[in-house]
């Protein structure tokens, strides 16, 4: 009962009781009032008519008038009276009525009973309306019309309303069995996995039967969710074990050199190369953690409320041209490739580090023969393409998905200097931009794209 099918049954059954109610009262209390307006119209005309015969010819006619008329199937009520109360013509054996509402032109309720049958026998008492009229010479008349029908039609509207109310109920009560079989065995299955998710398995999802209903959808919209969440706590499970991997090692080897610093004895130049060594660890590990701050700054959405117009051709054009001697000093040529009037809504700063860390990722990997690294920017439609390409080893397809992850280095044994956060701050920056972020096989070598939505 303290399900919401059972409420919702309640009140289900409230508002259509009362619109049912409603509407049969309506008809009930409208077709009376019509019948009623018939009755009382039929009373006063025939009354009208007698009368007038009184009046044009005389008690005689008026008799054999309502002799005539008290001899049909539907015969109304009749009688006339003489001045002493006494009847001397019409169809009614006897009259039941209240004096004080026989006031004379009103109509009133009577009960009465009709004349011997032919074979002898007294009707039954009815129920009727009755006008009285005053006739000259103390002669009164009295016209009225059986409300037998009328009430029956009402008992029978009385008894629809009662069977009505109870079909109402049943069929409730039906729909109440109904909702709670269907409504409680979901939300008893979604229970049941969300019980199963706290115990910690997060490998579990709420269930579907394709039927595209509320719960569907819910449960669709909710395992989604539950999909990020899963790749999120694998992710944070991930980022764990690489920063207690990257970040062990080298606190460790500068704790390693100030205890060999403060040991051997060394002189003066020893004392400074040793001491310069732990501050490169030492800035490697600032450099990494504010890489880490900047992606979840970036991810959060942080960093540049406002994104404002940024001229990308030129500040690509500045990378490359910044870049330059870098590339002369490892032994690679970089070659731009730059479309000008290439306007973006943007941050300057957070896509001068997205092009940085793309340059040195393609300088670090890419020093395989033709010794080239090839940045381009043109229009894409709507959009500005840039694209950085190395001629390098390249990435197997499996590990394709796994370059945007924090830490993730193809270079297993960690050889070359970085954190493996340049691809992830990149994927960052992209998102903040509303941008897309490919990674192709160009084979040989790696080619990164980068689309950004054009200025308006």
């Amino acid at each position: 009962m303290r399900t919401t099918a059972f409420k919702l049954t309640i009140v289900y059954l409230v508002v259509f009781g009362a619109l049912a109610l409603g509407l049969i009262a309506y008809i009930s209390n409208t077709t009376k009032d019509i019948i009623d307006r018939q009755l009382e119209a039929a009373i006063e005309g025939e009354s009208a008519e007698l009368v007038a015969e009184f009046r044009r010819h005389n008690l005689f006619k008026v008799m054999a008038a309502i002799e005539r008329r008290s001899m049909r199937p539907d015969a109304n009520v009749y009688l006339v009276t003489d001045f002493s109360g006494n009847p001397i013509a019409g169809n009614v054996a006897e009259l039941i009525y209240d004096p004080a509402e026989a006031r004379a032109d009103a109509i009133f309720p009577v009960r009465y009973r009709r004349l011997a049958a032919v074979d002898g026998s007294d009707g039954p008492t009815h129920r009727a309306l009755a006008k009285l009229s005053v006739l000259g010479g103390g002669y009164r008349l009295l016209v009225g019309r059986d409300v037998e029908d009328r009430i029956e039609f009402s008992a029978i509207i009385s008894r629809s309303i009662r069977g009505a109310m109870v079909v109402v109920a049943v069929l409730a009560l039906a729909s109440w069995a109904f909702i709670s079989r269907v409504v409680l065995r979901k939300v008893d299955a979604i229970g049941g996995s969300t019980r199963q998710l706290v115990a910690g398995d997060l490998t579990r999802r709420l269930p579907t039967d394709g039927s595209g209903d509320e719960f569907d959808r819910l449960a669709v919209g909710v395992n989604t969710m539950l999909d990020e969440i899963e790749r999120l706590h694998v992710g944070l499970q991930e980022v764990s074990q690489n920063i207690a991997h990257d970040l062990k090692t080298p606190l460790t080897r500068v704790r390693n050199r100030l205890d060999e610093t403060l040991r051997a004895g060394l002189d003066e130049a020893g004392r400074e190369r040793a001491l310069t060594a732990a501050l490169d660890a030492c800035d490697q590990l600032i450099r990494t953690f504010d890489a880490l701050l900047t992606i979840a700054r970036v991810e959060s959405h942080v960093a540049a409320v406002a994104l404002e117009r940024v001229d990308v051709s030129g500040l690509v054009a500045d990378m490359g041209e910044f870049y330059g001697p870098a590339a002369e000093d490892a032994g690679v040529r970089l070659v731009a490739d730059v479309a000008g009037d290439l306007i973006v809504p943007g941050e300057p700063t957070l896509l001068r580090t997205m092009i940085a860390n793309l340059l040195d990722n393609a300088l670090k990997y890419g020093r395989s023969a033709p010794n080239v690294v090839e940045l381009s920017l043109r229009r894409d439609g709507d959009a500005a393409l840039m694209t950085v390409r190395d001629y390098g080893e390249g990435v197997a397809e499996a590990d394709m998905g796994r370059l945007t992850d924090r830490f993730v280095r193809m270079d297993a044994a960690r050889s070359k200097p970085g954190a493996g956060l340049g691809l992830s701050m990149v994927k960052a920056i992209v998102g903040h931009h509303g941008g897309t972020l490919t990674l192709t096989d160009a084979r040989p070598g790696l080619a990164v794209s980068v689309r950004l939505p054009l200025a308006g």
